[in-house]
């Protein structure tokens, strides 16, 4: 094929791979060799370094590696068969996870699926070579698995015989034998993302940070990885791995890409992704902290966590803000945010023939708003929780929203709750706890619209979600009165540039 300069095309071809999914997502060559320029480049002249990828899908990150090695010990090893020899059998190691992948990751390293056959770069006594895959299996516990927490319904019943098992030997006590006592000095890789646990609605338990830990367990020199970024400030039971991640002083660098398409193109993770390098011998509270919007890259070294703060706070230009309201020392707006399911009320009961279309159907009709803003009426017997709530004016806002995300919308919608008005779980309430009048209400409703606090609002999220905790930083207001930018600019004495900085971010509601 030729391109239009009538030059010879010749793409990579681990670029033009297809995503298993969103995922188990395939490495671009460019990223692992960005990931790779983290370490100290003199570990690629070391014959000695061994090289650990346990997750491997296409075989890049070795690829990658070995590439830097043959030039790296040119000057030690002159002869090139003898140096390709000694790369790839004493130096470069992985664990597939999968069968398919573990065949097209030696057809990529090894230039052969057969690492012992005569096509094969390196001389290997088996056909596996130094690229392993074993069948695992999960081991269930109540439902679950005990090492990774997939659903046993899920993963294992009768109708997924013959499929794969997503039981990925790293994390599964299954290292294999040839490298489980061996000492490495990397541990690279893109682990899976996550896994369905059997939970309502599509509810999936993440599995990158298990690859973290047991990488770390393993007691390697450098760990380096790419992950998505949600453990930031949410993600279901990351909680121990966010405060050990916000506490380490062994992260030297942390990429974050809020937009997930300017790491791995025609990709969507919600909340992004990030690769950072954790050194072993390293004991620094600050980090370097590179984030890629689109062409734009900035770099600041600052600490991953900020005081007493339990998530991590991504854009480091926020700091100073944040410093500004800590000192008016006000309420947050996650004092009058609901959890979910305010009223007890589920997303799918407006599908149910319990959701009237007109009141003079039911006898204590309440008005309900549903999923886009559908409106129905229900009786007053299903209304389980904060029935004080009814009689008072409130706001409804979606449990999601783009805020702080990838996504271009800025805009926080609201609807006021009038009395005798409720919602289902697909929104959250705000405000009903203080009891205020209709036009106390509206200028609560304004206040959100404002940039200023959908900006406070976007440092709290990692992600769609939108609970109370991502209105942390949001603080409470005079509600009697209504409020500008311009006056909430000056309340909290923001200079210009951290002005320029909130208009830059956030753009005027729809």
């Amino acid at each position: 094929m030729n391109n239009p300069n009538n030059q010879s095309y010749n793409p990579d071809v681990l670029s033009c791979l297809a995503n298993l999914s969103n995922d188990e997502v395939f490495t671009p060559p460019e990223i692992a060799n960005a990931m790779l320029d983290l370490l100290p480049q003199e570990i690629f002249s070391d014959p000695n370094a061994k090289f650990l990828d346990p997750a491997c899908k296409s075989g890049v990150f070795l690829r990658e590696i070995a590439k830097r090695l043959i030039e790296g010990l040119k000057d030690k090893i002159p002869d090139l068969q003898e140096r390709i020899n000694h790369i790839f059998t004493k130096q470069l190691y992985a664990i597939a996870i999968t069968e398919l992948t573990s065949l097209l990751s030696r057809r990529s390293v090894y230039c052969s699926k057969d690492a012992g056959g005569r096509y094969s770069v390196a001389h290997f006594e088996k056909s596996s070579g130094n690229i392993f895959y074993t069948p695992t299996k999960h081991l269930w516990i109540g439902g679950k698995c005990l090492h990774c927490g997939a659903s046993q319904a899920e993963y294992g019943n009768e109708a997924r015989e013959g499929l794969e098992s997503h039981a990925y030997q790293f994390i599964h006590n299954a290292i294999p034998g040839e490298i489980e006592e061996m000492k490495f000095d990397v541990i690279i890789g893109n682990p899976p993302y996550q896994l369905s646990d059997g939970g309502a609605q599509a509810s999936a338990k993440p599995l990158y940070h298990l690859f973290e830990n047991t990488s770390e367990k393993l007691n390697p020199r450098y760990v380096v990885m790419v992950i998505p970024a949600r453990w930031y400030a949410g993600g279901k039971g990351l909680d121990e791995f966010r405060n050990k991640m916000l506490n380490s002083t062994h992260i030297s660098e942390l990429h974050d890409f809020p937009n997930t398409e300017d790491c791995f193109p025609g990709v969507n993770i919600r909340g992004g992704v990030c690769y950072f390098l954790w050194c072993r011998d390293k004991s620094n509270k600050y980090c370097k902290v590179v984030t890629h919007i689109g062409e734009e890259v900035s770099t600041l070294t600052r600490t991953l966590k900020y005081k007493d703060c339990d998530i991590f706070i991504r854009n480091g230009n926020a700091i100073s803000i944040l410093d500004k309201l800590e000192k008016a020392n006000e309420a947050s707006f996650s004092s009058i945010v609901s959890v979910r399911k305010p009223f007890g009320i589920s997303t799918d009961f407006s599908q149910t023939n319990d959701f009237h279309k007109n009141v003079s159907e039911i006898k204590n009709g309440v008005c309900c708003y549903g999923k886009g803003l559908k409106k129905g009426f229900v009786d007053k017997k299903f209304i389980t929780n904060h029935t004080e709530w009814i009689s008072r004016y409130k706001i409804f806002t979606s449990r999601a929203n783009n805020i702080g995300t990838e996504l271009n919308d800025d805009n926080l919608n609201t609807v006021i709750g009038k009395p005798n008005e409720i919602c289902t779980e697909s929104y959250i309430v705000i405000g009903a706890d203080l009891n205020l009048n209709e036009e106390c209400i509206e200028n609560m409703a304004a206040y959100l619209h404002t940039k200023f606090a959908r900006f406070c609002h976007s440092l709290a999220k990692a992600s769609q979600d939108a609970t109370s905790k991502t209105y942390r930083f949001v603080p409470l207001q005079d509600f009697s009165k209504p409020w500008t930018d311009e006056e909430l600019y000056k309340k909290y004495n923001l200079s210009q540039e951290e002005i320029a900085f909130i208009e830059s971010m956030i753009r005027p509601m729809e």
